[in-house]
């Protein structure tokens, strides 16, 4: 079911009235989202009547339905069993989405963290009414499913997402069992999630003597000056030493969860649950990770000897790794040029796609202000498709923060386009999810670099976003080692702390080359990556993302026309279509081995760009 338990990432206590958040004066006045296309708040009549509606009607759904689905397939009536699950997925899903997006403006707000919790029970509660409904789809035979959808072309439309519930039967259990795990979601992963969520969130960070939370510490890691960067780095290991026991036992808790749910459905590999989510052939994933570790030297080793070079190092500190470039004038970026310059590259690619993003910035759809509490990082949350999708920033004012908008408004317009597809196929496997969001990156970071004459600037853009393909490629899938890493070992047992950093660095060093020197504190750093607590093995969707975006920006760069139009149809396709129906209108195969290596030479190409410079 997609909408059930279905939290944004980093899940919200926020207001849902219109507002804006005066920041410095150099970003201007930042937005605030306005949660009231959802609800108008946590107390009001309107939410109540629906987290009423949703039990009644799941309790309905169950009496109406359960089985008697073979009967339907065979005379006809399926199709209304579908339409009716989809109607409360809609609901159930408008409900979680609010109160995942009110619990991710502040985690640490009792008020919010109660409702939100509340809100989560309650609909785990109702979803158990639906559990049946795809359990008892994958009892009935092929051949009868196969004739009603012949004989009923409003059943036949629903064809994708029959054939993605299919693909689910050889790892479903018993009803009883899949109902306990549903049940127990709420106080065994969930609960977890939470409790790393809100630790994360009250955490603070003493950067020479200023209590700091997470998102500005981090900031400071791309601060020019480097004693900044070295006592931000310095802040966050010593709190998070001071929290790995917790961040220790969150994540042994929570590997072991994962291997008596894979035990029991019939997962060998620790990674198998996630390819089948993502609808993805587990050797394609296999090739891409051997392509980029293969690649290791050519790219971020390479690079991170050439940056050392600049800052007149034989090996930077892990400090320096996302450092700006010496002796090049840095400023901060107010919000309002950053809008413009998003929507003028996205204009200039397709008016469409610029008026679908703008309605961002003109609705209050988009939170953006740093604030205690607030979820870190970025995400772009499509809620339901009878509403939209809400995008949450933390922005600072630095290049890397306008591309982050672009990527997170990517997102949003893949959402929107992807959204008539309706509740049950509108959803995007995460292989294909971050294509959108990475080719608005590289619309953006390509309008600017054309437009950009002065060298020294073009030589940091390039720099920059060299560094932002290395750690959307190489990082992720040195991310995704580590859990390989991780997963495997805790099969056999508890891992310890020490552990734990010993794997964390030995996937680092083999990853970023010996240009970066990883000094005492950074062998903690794994414990605030929030995907290896909220999604397992999702990291490795932001490299397959990369690579296939690169391969696909080149087609656009070659075609002479016709290519926005294919664009806009895989983006609106949503869940609807495997991801080699997707790519072979642009001649492009994601099982063919150098598939990968034609996105990987991009990069390459960069790198070389700025070795010439040297020249």
């Amino acid at each position: 079911m997609p909408f059930i338990n279905a939290i944004p990432k980093s899940s919200a206590h926020m207001s849902s009235a219109l507002a804006t958040q005066p920041a410095d004066a150099a970003l201007g006045a930042l937005p605030e989202w306005n949660l009231a296309d959802l609800y108008p708040g946590m107390d009001s009549p309107a939410l109540a009547a629906d987290l009423a509606r949703a039990q009644t009607d799941s309790v309905a759904f169950e009496t109406a339905y359960k089985g008697k689905l073979e009967a339907l397939a065979r005379d006809g009536g399926l199709v209304e069993a579908i339409v009716a699950c989809e109607t409360l997925e809609e609901l159930l899903g408008r409900i979680i989405s609010y109160a995942g997006l009110v619990y991710s403006g502040d985690t640490t707000d009792p008020v919010g963290a109660k409702f939100y919790g509340d809100v989560q029970q309650k609909i785990t509660d109702a979803g158990t009414h639906l559990l049946f409904f795809t359990l008892e789809l994958n009892r009935i035979e092929d051949s009868v499913l196969e004739t009603a959808m012949q004989a009923d072309a409003r059943l036949a439309h629903y064809r994708p997402w029959i054939e993605d519930v299919r693909k689910e039967k050889p790892y479903q259990l018993e009803d009883r069992v899949e109902q306990l795990f549903h049940e127990k979601s709420v106080t065994g992963r969930g609960a977890w999630n939470r409790l790393f969520d809100e630790t994360m969130a009250s955490l603070r960070f003493d950067v020479n003597g200023e209590e700091l939370t997470l998102e500005p510490t981090l900031n400071l890691m791309q601060d020019p000056d480097e004693a900044k960067r070295k006592a931000a780095s310095d802040a966050l290991a010593a709190t998070f030493k001071e929290n790995i026991r917790l961040f220790t036992l969150v994540t042994n808790t929570l590997a072991k969860d994962k291997e008596i749910s894979d035990r029991w459905r019939g997962f060998e590999d620790v990674a198998a649950s996630r390819h089948l989510a993502n609808r993805v052939e587990p050797e394609v994933v296999d090739a891409l990770v051997a392509a980029v570790r293969e690649a290791y030297p050519r790219l971020s080793h390479r690079y991170y000897k050439l940056k050392a070079k600049w800052f007149g190092k034989d090996a930077l500190d892990h400090w320096d790794r996302n450092a700006p470039l010496p002796k090049v004038p840095g400023r901060t970026i107010p919000w309002t040029e950053a809008r413009d310059t998003v929507l003028s590259a996205y204009g200039d690619f397709a008016p469409e796609m610029a008026e679908i993003a703008r309605e961002f910035f003109d609705k209050n759809w988009i939170d953006a202000p740093v604030r205690p509490g607030k979820s870190p990082g970025a995400f772009a949350h499509p809620t339901v498709p009878s509403v939209h999708p809400y995008v949450l920033l933390n922005y600072q004012g630095k290049t890397r923060d306008v591309m982050t908008l672009a990527h997170e408004l990517g997102h949003g317009v893949h959402q929107v386009l992807a959204a008539p597809q309706g509740a049950l196929m509108a959803p995007t496997p995460l292989t294909l999810a971050e294509t959108a969001s990475v080719f608005g990156e590289m619309l953006t970071f390509r309008a600017l670099l054309d437009s950009q004459t002065d060298p020294v600037q073009r030589k940091a853009m390039l720099a920059s976003k060299v560094e932002d393909m290395i750690n959307t490629v190489v990082r992720q899938i040195a991310f995704y080692s580590f859990e390989r890493k991780v997963h495997i070992a805790r099969r056999e047992g508890e891992l310890t702390s020490d552990q734990l950093n010993a794997i964390w660095m030995e996937v680092q060093v083999e990853s970023l080359g010996p240009a970066i020197r990883l000094g005492s504190g950074y062998e903690t750093f794994w414990t605030y990556i929030p995907h290896f607590i909220h999604s397992p093995f999702y990291v490795y969707a932001y490299a397959f993302g990369d690579c296939l975006v690169n391969s696909l920006y080149a087609v656009y760069r070659q075609s002479e026309s016709g290519f926005q139009e294919k664009y806009f149809d895989l983006l609106k396709a949503g869940g609807t279509k495997h991801h080699s129906e997707l790519l072979a209108p642009f001649g492009l195969d994601a099982t063919d081995p150098s598939f990968w290596q034609k996105g990987l030479s991009v990069l390459e190409g960069f790198i070389s760009e700025l070795e010439a410079m040297e020249a």
